[in-house]
């Protein structure tokens, strides 16, 4: 055989590689496994501006490796959870993630927190062949992906995205209270945008024009300028891409301008804090949501009991940042189960692919994931504070 055709056959034999179904080329690490334990991280805001967040989601997230270990581990492996502050900061998102990459050796990061936090850090995962498993923030970027990029596979969200939710929310508030100047103020993120997009999709499917755009700094605390605004252009439905700071804010501030105007809020309003921290300033706010909130003197059963072992542990009430990190471990080992004994990240990412659903034991929907598709669900809901409680207004939505 010439030089010439083995050259081509070679050229081939690459070019034939490079066709091969994505999924056959990503990269996934074996880290973190040894023969006695699993280790995970996470990087939470500890200290910062989501410190309301980021605490009791650590907290579920400690609580359910302790039931885990608890009960013997993961086939037998112990679960280690490492944790690190980001403190809501890009540059310390990326920086814990290299240092839970090559100091701790993780096998996957798991329910880390923050729509900006997580877009900067989470190509440092992709390239090191590490998970990135239902992280804390609703965005596009952390489910779709595109099968051209192999590494893009390592990405999974459970939570109920943005976009969808704020979509199904819009459409549900405009047809039943007959809204016709909706508004939005956002966050000046990736988290806000996604809000954003959602509210713009859906205002467009029905024909209709947004009243008013306007947006804020993350970390700001004065929106006198944008409540003022939304008022004067005459909105009669104001969508929220705010956290709970923001939301109290914005709520506070129209109260102060006796401006009577309905509220609808992003799935991250939809927490126990609004209500505590706000009290009759969100009085009526509806929100998007994933799943009730549970009381500690209307649950039962298991729930009833893990609402007590969290307060027991830490000190405080259980809240919706709670369950949402309990679940994100509890999933995690779900399907760490499924991988089977000789646990590889090859293995582990065939039983997230598998179809095989989790359910927790807070009657949420679902958690099902197949080799297309790496978003648990779209099923959304809508509550409003009624009394200091947030109370279930309609659920099973979708747009």
């Amino acid at each position: 055989m010439s030089k010439s055709f083995k050259a081509l056959g070679l050229a081939m034999g690459t070019l034939a590689l490079t066709q091969l179904p994505a999924f056959a080329q990503t990269k996934v690490t074996n880290d973190g496994i040894s023969a006695k334990e699993i280790v995970i991280g996470t990087h939470q805001d500890l200290s910062g501006p989501i410190k309301f967040w980021g605490v009791p989601v650590s907290n579920g997230m400690k609580m359910a490796a302790d039931e885990i270990n608890a009960a013997g581990g993961i086939n037998g492996r112990m679960l280690k959870l490492v944790v690190e502050d980001s403190g809501y900061d890009p540059k310390r998102a990326v920086l814990a993630s290299q240092k839970m990459i090559e100091k701790d050796k993780i096998f996957a990061m798991v329910g880390p927190m923050g729509s900006p936090t997580v877009l900067a850090a989470q190509d440092i995962l992709f390239d090191a062949g590490v998970l990135q498993l239902f992280p804390l923030t609703a965005a596009e970027f952390t489910f779709k992906f595109d099968p051209a990029k192999p590494q893009e596979r390592l990405k999974f969200n459970n939570l109920l995205p943005y976009v969808e939710s704020t979509r199904a929310a819009v459409k549900y508030m405009i047809e039943w209270k007959k809204f016709s100047k909706p508004c939005i103020m956002h966050q000046d993120d990736e988290y806000g945008k996604n809000v954003l997009d959602g509210f713009t999709q859906q205002v467009a499917a029905m024909k209709m024009t947004p009243a008013s755009v306007t947006s804020y700094k993350r970390g700001a605390s004065d929106f006198s300028a944008q409540v003022a605004k939304m008022k004067s252009d005459g909105c009669d439905l104001v969508v929220l891409g705010t956290v709970i700071r923001e939301t109290i804010g914005a709520m506070v501030e129209a109260k102060k301008l006796g401006w009577d105007v309905t509220f609808l809020g992003a799935t991250p309003t939809n927490v126990l804090e609004v209500p505590a921290l706000g009290k009759e300033a969100v009085e009526g706010l509806y929100a998007a949501s994933g799943f009730e909130i549970p009381y500690e003197d209307t649950a039962k059963g298991k729930v009833k009991d893990w609402l007590a072992n969290y307060k027991k542990a830490f000190g405080s009430d259980a809240n919706t940042q709670a369950i949402i990190g309990y679940n994100a471990v509890m999933t995690f080992a779900y399907y760490a189960n499924k991988g089977g004994k000789d646990l590889t990240g090859a293995k582990m990412l065939d039983a997230l692919e598998s179809g095989d659903v989790f359910q927790d034991i807070f009657s949420s929907p679902p958690t099902k994931f197949s080799k297309t598709n790496h978003l648990a669900n779209t099923i959304t809901q809508v509550q409003q504070i009624k009394g200091g409680r947030w109370v279930l207004t309609k659920d099973s939505l979708s747009f």
